[in-house]
């Protein structure tokens, strides 16, 4: 009894840290933003560990010490110099001198120019993710170039978000009616978790994105396609996916480009199949993942704005075929 009362108090932070060796790190930049990030964390580290240190030494020399009687009998009614130097004009030096080096350090992490700017909007629990140069709209993921800069403007439909790329760039806020610019550029090519720093209800911890950043050409490509409509159905099944698609609420909520499906309350689906994950990271995009989502939304991801679908069997199949055809 007592070396299971015991694992089940070793649980919790054994999960804990085997979570955190899969989160991505600042610790770990892809950028020359997060570079810059990581050198500032590990200044702030070092002297933070510094001061610890001294006042740990000063507190333990304070226990120790035994004063004398006269030093008993002195009254310091301002203070004694150790205070007014240990307490005072240090941690001032120390203050001014962390701020200016954040600003010297950030000052070149933003504000040049760029001729790619992308739109983020941030939904409860889902982002949406606009090309407005290129008419292209898609969710949950954003695209990159590598070694491009990017603007990124971010705002959101409904509540605050939080919008970082730890491997990439700092935080900023989403919020509703006001837009705020942040700059992303990856250095290799490569897939960057981002999530929504700010508590927004009850799926904040998953409402992930992804940054995927890809040499020119294949963004190029990329970015193409996606301005381009899904090619129509090719056979009976994906036909008649199709027209349950557009019979019922899915429609209603969803976009999907050549069709008359105009929703925008959800992810805009015109190249569904083509992204890697469901539900912002929640699940992986497989058919079976695919299935379930569309079933029972609510089971994967609680509280999500999406109503369960009453179809099933062959409709479901057919539908199913249909949306895995959106590539």
């Amino acid at each position: 009894m007592y070396a299971r009362v015991s694992l089940s108090w070793l649980l919790p932070p054994i999960l804990a840290l085997s979570a955190c060796a899969y989160a991505p790190s600042p610790l770990h930049p892809a950028s020359a933003h997060a570079d810059d990030l990581r050198w500032l964390w590990w200044v702030l580290f070092a002297i933070a560990a510094a001061v610890l240190v001294a006042v740990t030494f000063l507190l333990i020399w304070a226990v120790l010490r035994t004063p004398s009687p006269s030093e008993e009998r002195q009254e310091h009614p301002f203070g004694t110099r150790l205070v007014w130097v240990g307490g005072v004009i240090i941690p001032l030096l120390i203050l001014a001198f962390v701020f200016a080096l954040s600003i010297a350090r950030m000052a070149g992490s933003g504000g040049s120019q760029t001729d790619l700017t992308i739109e983020v909007i941030g939904h409860q629990w889902w982002w949406e993710v606009r090309y407005p140069q290129n008419n292209v709209t898609t969710a949950n993921e954003i695209h990159l170039p590598v070694g491009r800069r990017a603007q990124i403007r971010v705002t959101s439909a409904d509540v605050i978000h939080g919008f970082w790329v730890p491997q990439l760039q700092g935080k900023i806020d989403a919020i509703p009616g006001q837009t705020n610019t942040i700059e992303l550029e990856a250095a290799e090519a490569g897939s960057y978790r981002g999530e929504c720093l700010v508590f927004c209800a009850l799926q904040h911890a998953n409402m992930n994105f992804l940054v995927i950043a890809e040499p020119p050409d294949e963004f190029g490509r990329w970015l193409s396609h996606q301005a381009e409509a899904p090619s129509p159905p090719s056979n009976p099944e994906t036909l008649s996916g199709q027209q349950i698609f557009l019979r019922s609420a899915c429609s209603s909520c969803h976009t999907v480009a050549g069709t008359s499906a105009g929703g925008t309350a959800g992810p805009n689906l015109t190249h569904l199949a083509s992204r890697r994950q469901l539900a912002a990271g929640t699940i992986p995009n497989t058919p079976e993942a695919l299935g379930n989502w569309v079933v029972d939304p609510q089971s994967a991801k609680p509280g999500n704005r999406m109503p369960n679908e009453s179809i099933t069997g062959p409709d479901l199949h057919a539908l199913l075929a249909y949306l895995e055809s959106l590539k």
